[in-house]
Order: structure tokens, then sequence, then C-alpha cells
């Protein structure tokens, strides 16, 4: 894990000890994985492994013979760390698996959910075929059977009760491609009620990163903290959740000598390598970053020249932070104000610093202050736009970059071109199809409750309901649902039940739908509640492992995955699903206009092709599959810690790693990708870039584009705004378009050409001159430590809706009652009923919960997964010792687990540990399968069960919603806990 660098390529660690056992035959292979890590595979035959990593082939132990084998490369389905799994594949059969030596993201390393993945595919606990429930029994169908009376009842649905009575679950498990052709799939069926898991897990960073300064998105990657000298790790256990990770993150610490503080309230397996721990109450994370930032202003540490020339209103954030003194800090999160006092030095004063964040941070009812905050203490102290700094935020299924890129969100379309009229017309014009046609296609919405009705265009500029809230959608009175018509009917690809908080009422709302349709490889929560007895559905979808296509790192680097075999069973890919479901209802051929199809199987090529061709505003627009097929190929060239490759390699020269975006212009400019945003120290034909002036050029009097800062070798050296047609008439700079690119722009703008942007130009032209002056197409501006457009401009602590210290509610309540996302928001009414209840006296134990090593998700996969199942076969709550002790709860005996709203319960097992503190729990969130004591298994199709069941930590998590994502708040409610 801390092998030094080598000549700028990864390393590659000596295996040939293990190498000798296998020549000795004395490992199976349970052994060889609990000695290594690693399914047995024989690719050092093949040459994939220099011999000096391993030894010769014959000590392999592979049972393949060499000539029959084909090698294979794909990525880890699981986290977000984006690890190369490379298979060898005889006679279309996957019979080994090993990761790629060359990659430098993964290094030849997995955890144990990448080491044992080959059993997905193989897997017996797959669904196989096509199913449906009637009277509560499952039965077997065809395909054509199934897409027939699916497509049937929609459309009765839609004919009925409108567009938006159908709900569009989508998956982070999706390809890029996937995930664009279902975004793409729900504006023709004319909704925005189009969502997946990052609403459940970052929609808030994304939301407070990108009104900070620009972009939603890591601002470096997990091999730049390499570089970095101190690190904070606030609400992320990446030894637990992103297991490759941290060989990047202690290989810092260790080269370095780096600062590790782990703000965290329970001591995790991350926490045990730090330098610092610091253990605060749960939901105080805005308390205890301006009380890192209260010293930083009051000893003059912050970063005077950073602030003066590229953020906008820090004085606002001085005034919040001066409120914030280490007695209140100290009285409100329980930290000491010396402790933060050394964590304020060394992150201003040790640099670089980076701050590293995962869902501890982001799943909260302030979700998106606490990553606001998170943002401001970066650049407070400088700490944004240089190696070794920056926001590194550890996200985490394998493509939640990816799917929320390429619009899988109610609030987007793909690329993040929003609800606007201009951005809807830019991809109708890449689709091409017409505009009023997908008008069209949406709903009117009745006028109702005191609301004003909306027309087609109107609900077409509307974000959508979030998933989060998808059950109130199905069972709230009609009147408080803003749409046409509540919920009718789900369509879920790749998304588990059991990963909503309240689970008592997704169980109701499940009841009530008229239709459910569940494309998954395994059957899910979804099947398995006892809600359905009728209008159910679960189809067979192959992993993204036995299929072609693009996925997206945290890191915003792509990498293209290869079919390693065939789909599995009756299993179909995504693609070819969602071309028949369109077939049926009269749209494909519109929808696949561009796009070949072979087979009745849509061409993964094509589809990114066509995201490149809309891509601008991202610079999702240079990745072609061609190029990243290159870099699967060429991955040892790159080097580990700048990933990039040598300048003069013919194939990859000069790109970084997986083509991190933005990656400006058409791919024929060899455009190299961002390894780091907002690093004006190089050309931004070498991956420079400046904060985007993406909210206007001046407020109040005050710049908002950047002053005496900008990229190395630029022709304008001062701020400017984002560019236009009109902005290079200005500048002269229209000369240097060619006359196709110039034809185009003037057909884009009609009567106002100037209006055309470096955004909605499909030629590529503005990017491409902006290259050739040393510009960044966005424009040059400030981040803002003042994001006016947001409910709290300027982050500001509110307590929990359940909230253990009642006695600071009235000083720093939630956001009063209102409407979001179609529904009303009574967070404010919650909160005011539980404290005057006293819900913090009966349940008196902050529960929170997270993930474990084994296990990824909500869990149906891994559990179905024998190698891992065998390591973690209970659910079970992490008790305080002194709390098991006054209730006589011993360790690894049941306890049930009680929650404050719908008498909701959980039985699962008691680990008594000092990791949570007094008053504190822990539960994971991979569970599920039992619902308040009692078993479901038979309520599975059958063979169709995960191995593992146990019962969700969700069944007992509570209300309380971010104002400005929808995010829930699931790491921090109360309970109570007592003996089964």
């Amino acid at each position: 894990m801390l092998t030094k660098r080598r000549n700028g390529v990864a390393g590659r660690g000596s295996h040939q000890a293990l190498a000798a056992g296998l020549t000795a035959h004395t490992l199976d292979r349970r052994g060889f994985l609990r000695k290594s890590g690693l399914a047995a595979g024989g690719l050092a035959v093949l040459g994939t492994v220099r011999l000096g990593a391993v030894r010769p082939a014959q000590a392999a132990g592979s049972s393949a013979d060499p000539a029959q084998a084909v090698i294979r490369k794909n990525v880890c389905t699981h986290c977000s760390v984006g690890c190369t799994v490379t298979a060898e594949v005889v006679n279309g059969v996957w019979v080994g698996q090993e990761p790629s030596w060359a990659s430098p993201i993964n290094r030849g390393a997995h955890c144990a959910k990448g080491a044992a993945i080959r059993e997905l595919v193989h897997s017996d606990r797959r669904l196989r075929y096509p199913m449906k429930i009637v009277n509560g029994e499952w039965q077997r169908v065809s395909w054509d059977q199934a897409i027939t009376e699916i497509t049937d009842k929609l459309q009765a649905i839609r004919n009925k009760n409108g567009a938006d009575s159908v709900y569009w679950l989508g998956s982070a498990k999706f390809t890029n491609e996937a995930s664009y052709l279902f975004r793409k799939f729900a504006a023709y069926w004319g909704t925005n009620n189009v969502d997946h898991q990052a609403r459940i897990c970052h929609s808030t960073t994304v939301a407070g990163v990108a009104n900070t300064w620009g972009y939603g998105a890591q601002t470096n990657s997990y091999n730049d903290i390499r570089n970095a000298k101190t690190m904070i790790i606030l609400g992320g256990n990446p030894a637990e959740a992103h297991p490759i990770s941290m060989q990047h993150v202690l290989s810092g610490k260790e080269i370095n000598r780096a600062n590790m503080i782990v703000i965290d309230p329970r001591f995790t397996r991350t926490a045990a390598h730090a330098t610092e721990y610091v253990r605060i109450r749960s939901g105080t994370d805005i308390p205890v970053i301006w009380g890192i930032l209260w010293h930083v202003f009051q000893n003059g540490w912050e970063d005077k020249a950073f602030i003066e020339s590229r953020v906008y209103a820090m004085d606002d954030v001085r005034k919040e932070v001066a409120k914030w003194t280490p007695d209140e800090v100290e009285r409100v999160s329980g930290v000491p104000g010396e402790q933060l006092k050394r964590v304020a030095e060394l992150f201003a004063k040790e640099k670089p610093a980076t701050l590293i964040w995962c869902m501890g941070a982001t799943q909260h009812t302030v979700g998106t202050a606490n990553v606001r905050a998170l943002c401001i203490l970066c650049l407070a102290t400088g700490n944004v736009g240089k190696p070794g700094t920056g926001a590194n935020i550890f996200r985490g299924h394998t493509n939640v970059q990816g799917a929320t890129d390429l619009g899988l969100d109610v609030t987007t379309l793909p690329l993040y071109y929003g609800l606007v009229e201009g951005g809807w017309k830019h991809w109708a014009r890449v689709w091409e199809v017409e505009y009023d046609w997908l008008q069209s296609r949406f709903d009117e919405v009745p006028a109702s409750a005191g609301r004003k009705a909306r027309s087609r265009k109107e609900n077409m500029e509307t974000p959508g309901l979030t998933s989060t809230r998808w059950f109130d959608a199905v069972s709230l009175p009609a009147d408080q649902v803003d749409q046409r018509t509540p919920l009718k009917a789900m369509m879920v690809f790749g998304h588990g039940g059991n990963t909503v908080t309240r689970m008592p009422e997704a169980v109701k709302g499940m009841a009530e739908l008229e239709l459910l349709v569940v494309a998954d490889p395994h059957p899910t929560t979804f099947a398995a509640m006892d809600a359905r007895r009728d209008n159910t559905y679960l189809l067979p979808i192959c992993t993204s492992l036995e299929m072609d296509g693009s996925r997206t790192a945290s890191n915003r680097s792509l990498q293209w995955g290869e079919q390693v075999v065939k789909p599995a069973f009756e299993s179909k890919n995504d693609y070819e699903v969602i071309y028949r479901m369109a077939q049926k209802l009269g749209f494909a051929d519109s929808l696949f206009k561009n796009i070949k199809v072979v087979d009745g199987v849509p061409s993964a090529e094509d589809l990114l092709r066509e995201i490149n061709r809309g891509g601008w505003s991202t610079g999702y627009c240079g990745q072609s599959p061609e190029r990243l097929k290159a870099h699967m190929k060429n991955q040892h060239k790159f080097d580990l810690v700048t990933l990039r490759a040598p300048k003069d390699d013919p194939e990859v020269g000069g790109d970084y790693y997986g083509l991190p975006w933005p990656c400006w212009g058409k791919p024929e400019l060899k455009h190299p990708g961002t390894h780091i945003l907002y690093n004006t120290s190089l050309h931004v034909k070498e991956g420079g870039s400046t904060f985007r002036a993406r909210f206007g050029t001046e407020r109040n009097g005050q710049t908002l584009l950047a002053e005496d800062s900008f990229t190395k070798d630029s022709d304008l050296t001062d701020g400017y705004p984002e560019f236009t047609f009109g902005v290079f008439r200005k500048l002269g700079w229209d000369k240097d378009l060619t006359a196709d690119e110039l034809a185009t722009i003037q057909r884009i703008g009609g009567n106002n050409p100037d209006a055309v942007s470096w955004a909605t130009d499909l030629s590529g032209g503005i990017q491409r001159v902006c290259l050739d002056h040393g510009v960044i197409p966005f424009g040059n501006g400030k981040a803002r430590a003042n994001a006016w457009n947001l409910p709290d401009p300027v982050p500001v602590h509110r307590e929990p809706i359940y909230s253990p210290r009642p006695d600071l509610v009235a000083k720093y309540p939630t956001r009063p009652d209102e409407r979001q996302f179609r529904m009303p928001n009574v967070g404010f009414s919650v909160q005011k009923a539980a404290v005057d209840r006293g819900i913090a006296k009966q349940f008196p134990i902050i529960l929170s919960s997270g993930r474990l090593v084994e296990y990824e998700g909500g869990g149906e996969e891994t559990r179905s997964n024998p190698w891992l199942a065998e390591l973690q076969q209970d659910m079970f709550v992490e008790v305080n010792t002194q709390d098991a002790a006054e209730r006589g709860i011993k360790d690894g005996q049941f306890v049930w687990v009680y929650g404050p709203e719908n008498a909701a319960k959980a039985k699962v097992k008691a680990l008594v540990t000092d990791r949570v503190a007094k008053g504190v729990a822990w539960a994971p969130f991979h569970f599920s399968g039992w619902f308040q004591g009692r078993d479901m298994r038979d309520f599975y199709p059958k063979g169709a069960d995960p191995v593992v069941l146990g019962e969700s930590v969700n069944t007992v998590t509570t209300y309380g919603f971010d104002p400005v994502t929808g995010m829930q708040e699931t790491k921090v409610t109360l309970c109570q806990i007592s003996a089964a």
C-alpha cells in the first residue's frame, strides 16, 4: 500500500511468495482470497503482468490454455474509485480474474468486493428471466409478454393521469451511455420525474460545490492526495467505503509525513490511521467548520491574496464565523477549542491541504450548507486549484458521478443544462427532434390548492419529484402534490428499495401504486416487502460487466468497459430494454435516430458520440470511444501522481488518464482533460482553468470576475465573462472561426447569433478558438463565499429535525415549512412537535448509519455474493458499552431499535463497542429482507433471495429534507434500544 514511486509509473509489488504457494497447489480459492484479496487467474501467462512481478506462467495456476484465452478489461461495479478489472475469458466463459496491475487508480489492488466481483456474473442468485406477480405468486413470463404488458399499462396510465404520474428511477450502476439514454427517454416520455442514487448520497455536494465555484464534482483526484501535507477527512470512512483510495491517502501520509485529521462522530477504521481524531456530535458540521475558521481569521492565517483576487464576499462569512467562539462551538458540538485551533493551524499553514468528505457531511437537512462551508474553508486558506489541495469528494456507486453528469436528476438535462428553454432547445438540436414536439409531451397542470395552473412549457421547466419522497407523492392528498395527479407507477432500474428513510411509509406507498416494474440483476427490496399482489414485474438486467460502455469515477475520469461475457441467463442490457420499450411506445425511430442498433441492441459507442456532440457545457465533448479505449490499452503509460502520459506517446501522448472532464472541444482537438480543476498555473490546453463565471459579472457594486488572476499564457490577463459569439465579435475573434463553424453558429442563433455560447455551439468553434487564445470557455470568475440564490446564502447551523439537544432548537431552528419539489416540506412542524413531545427523552440515543467494507449500497447484489456474505452474516447496531450496561444488553444478542415515527422498530444484533460515544449508536445501511422483526425471505422469487438478510436501518430513520436538493437526513436521528 505504501510502495514508493518508481519512474512515474504505477508500482507493482512482489508476488513471488504468493505464486510459490500456488505452485505447490496448497491454496483453494477461499484460501487464495483470504491471503491475497484477489481471485486466481493466469494473467502472467498472457503477458499483462511483468515477469518481474510474478513467477513464470506455470506458477500462476491457471487452468486456461493461453492460446485460447482472451483478455478483457472493465471497471469494478461497486464504489466510485474506478478500479479496473481484468478478465480472462475462454470460449465465452469468464475463467480468471485479476485487477489491472497497470491501472494508475488501483495499481493491482482490490477490496473484498472487487476481488469477488466475478461472482456477480456467475451468481445463481441472479434474476434469470422476466417475472410478474399474480395474486401474490411469482410467475415466469417471456420478454415479449413482459414488454408488451408493461408498455400497455404505462400508456393507459399516461392517458388517464398524465406523463408525470410515472416515476423513472434510474441507477448509478448504469453506464454513462445508459444514464444518458434513460434521461433522454424520460424527456421523450414527457416528464422531469427522473432521478437516481445521487439524490440520497451527494446531491447536496453537487449543489453546494457548483454554487461555490462552478462545477459540482471533485476538484482533484484520489491520486493527487499523495501531494497533500495536510488532509481533513470529515464525514467519510474510506478505509471501509473506498478501500482502494486508502493506498493514495496513506501513501501521502507516509511519504509526505502528512497530517491526517479525521472528524467524525464515530471512531472509524479510517480514524485509526489519523494523526488527530476529532469526535463531534452528528449534525454539527457547520459549527465545527466555522470553529476552525474562527481560529484562522483570529490569527490572520487566511490566504489574503487568494481571497482578494479569486473570492467574492468572504467578509460576509467573517461575520457569521465571528459568532462561533470556541466556547459556543464546544457547547454545541462537544469539540474543545484548543483542538480545533491545532486543526486550523495545520490546515492553514501546513500546505498543500485537502478536504475529503463523504455522506457524513451530505446526508443532512443542512447538507448543501455543510458542503458550502467546507468549500469556503478551502477558499479562505487558498487550498483549491493546486496539486495536493481541493475538495476531494469520495462519491458512492461506480458511476454516480457519471449518472449525475448525464442528467439523472430532477433539476437538469444531460450535462447540467438547465430545465429552461435554451437547455431544451439545445438538446432538441442534438437529438434532431422538434422542440415543440418535446413540449407537447408534457402535461398541463391545473390550478389547485391556491397554486396557479402550469402550461406544458412551464411544466417542462419545473423540477420533478425527488426519489427521497416518491412514496409521499403516491400517498399524500392529491391537492398537496403539485402535478396533474399523484404518482401511479414506478419504473425502477438498478435502485434498491431500502435506501429511503421512513420505510414503513414507503411500504404503504408501494402498495398503492398501480404498476411497479423493477429492472435489475436481482429482485431487490421492492420485490420482497409483501406490499404487492399484482401489477408488479421483474426484468432481469445484466451487470455492466456484461455490456460495453463508459463510467466516470469520482475524479471525473472516464473509463471504457468492454463486455467481458454475454449476459447471463435471459438477462438483457439497459440499452436493449429501453429500445424495446421505445418501440412499443412509438418513438424508437426518433430516440435512436443517430444511434446504430444491431440485433435489437443499441451501440454504446454511438451513444457516447451523441453525448460528445451535445456535452459542451461540462466538457464531455472530447472523450470519444476511440480515445477512451486507447487509455485502457495504455494504462501503464500514465503517471501515478499526475495521471499524465508522456507527451511523445503516439496514442495517448500528453493525456490525463480517463480524460477527466472538462475535456474541451471535439475529440480531434486532443485536449488532454483536466486533472485539477481551477488550476491557473497551466495553459488551458494543458488542463488549466479558472473559477467559472456562471453567476454574472457584478453584484452590489462588487465584481464577480477574477482580479489579477488568469491561466498561464492567457491572452486576457484579468477576469472575463463566459464566451458567446457576441463576445467574440467584440474581441475580433470571430475571424478565427472557420466557415463551417460560423455557419453552424448562425444556424443555431437565427436572428440572434450573438447569444450562441460556448455551451450551445454545436460546431465546437467557440471552444476551439478560446483554447487557441489561452482562455477558458466558461469565463474567469470569482468563487462565491456568499451564494445569494440559496436559502442560506452564508451557511448557518440548524439543529437536526430530531435533535438530541432541544435546548438549542430555539436558537438554531430548521427552516420554516415551505413547498419544494412539488410537495410540502414540513420539517419545522416536525421539529417543533418533537421538542414539544419530549422526544429526546423518550429516544435518548443518536442513531447514524454508514458503510461496511463487505457490502455496498442497498446490499442486494453484494449480500447475494457468497464470498462476501461469509464475511458479514448479520445486521447489527453498534451500542456504546455504558449504554449497553444500563440496558442489560450483551454483545451479540438481539436487540430492538425503536424509532420516533410510525411506531417503527428493527430487530438486529448488538455490537457493544466504544467506537461510538455514550448516547450514540451506529448501523450499516446495506441490509434488507427483514421488516420490523419479520423474515421476508419467502416473498422473494424462489432462488433469487440474497444469502444474507437483515433489517434495514431505514425502517427507523425519520423525516427531514435538505431544502435545496431534497436530500434525506440519514446521518442523525433519535432512537431507543432495548434487549429483544
